[in-house]
């Protein structure tokens, strides 16, 4: 019988570094596993206006299309390639343009809302919650937008106190119950990278 893939979901709130420990473990097993992330699946938006799209909450549940992304991880499931999507957010909408996925023995799922929906929990082997306090993820997120997406500290602090914190609240710190790995500080808890390493080196077999 063939052998499935692994799959193992990286969640954790905005700025708490699930980007970071993904990261890391892809750099070290280059050409061994693969990743798709979440941010690739919201909703195609194409049909409103570029006002209507403005009003989207991208940290809501129902921005993304999940029924889409669990067809994609079947597919490589299956060892089959993937055209991932990508999502445009200068326009708000899903991009024309698509990135080749190529299965692997060992897939990683990364996002906010992957321990979330239970379509998407129900194929992981592995669930991790990378866990970081509040005033850390706000610092790193106000740094990320005013440095990466030109946006003004009042803008993200505003946009944080109204949508992402009590998004968070009720869908994403729910969710950490489903994990079977917790990881305090992200990409800076070198022990529990090590760990998920070692984890997926067993998996693959390779020295």
């Amino acid at each position: 019988m063939m052998k499935k893939p692994v799959i193992i979901g990286i969640t954790g709130g905005s700025g708490s570094g699930k980007t970071s420990v993904t990261k890391a473990l892809m750099s070290r097993f280059e050409g061994h596993i693969t990743m798709i992330e979440q941010d690739s699946y919201y909703k195609d938006q194409s049909h409103l206006t570029f006002e209507d799209r403005l009003k989207t909450n991208y940290d809501h549940p129902m921005a993304f299309d999940n029924d889409f992304m669990v067809e994609q991880i079947v597919q490589l499931l299956n060892y089959e390639t993937i055209e991932k999507p990508v999502y445009d957010f200068t326009v708000h909408t899903r991009s024309t343009e698509k990135v080749e996925v190529k299965p692997a023995d060992v897939i990683i799922v990364e996002g906010l809302m992957v321990l979330e929906d239970a379509n998407l929990r129900k194929y992981m082997d592995i669930k991790v919650y990378v866990d970081t306090d509040a005033d850390l993820r706000i610092i790193r997120r106000i740094l990320r937008d005013t440095n990466e997406r030109a946006r003004s500290v009042d803008s993200v602090i505003e946009q944080y106190i109204s949508v992402v914190r009590p998004m968070h609240n009720q869908f994403i710190e729910p969710s950490k119950r489903y994990a079977d790995i917790i990881i305090p500080e992200g990409g800076h808890n070198l022990v529990a990278i090590d760990l998920l390493a070692s984890k997926i080196q067993n998996i693959l077999a390779i020295e």
